[in-house]
């Protein structure tokens, strides 16, 4: 990404997605190169877990 694209985040804390000015860092996921990449961003985290989990078994 570079500086003069826009950068989105998911609020784990509110569940929003929200642009550059937002939450702490802590609080969110990201950064997302769209807003809609953001929106999925819980279940893009529901996927890894699960994939993660499976490499483990």
């Amino acid at each position: 990404m570079t500086d003069e694209e826009p950068q989105w985040f998911y609020c784990i804390k509110h569940h929003t997605v929200e642009g550059p000015v937002g939450c702490r860092a802590q609080d969110r996921l990201g950064p997302y190169h769209t807003r809609e990449e953001a929106e999925q961003a819980l279940e893009k985290v529901k996927e890894r877990n699960q994939a993660w989990g499976d490499d483990r078994a």
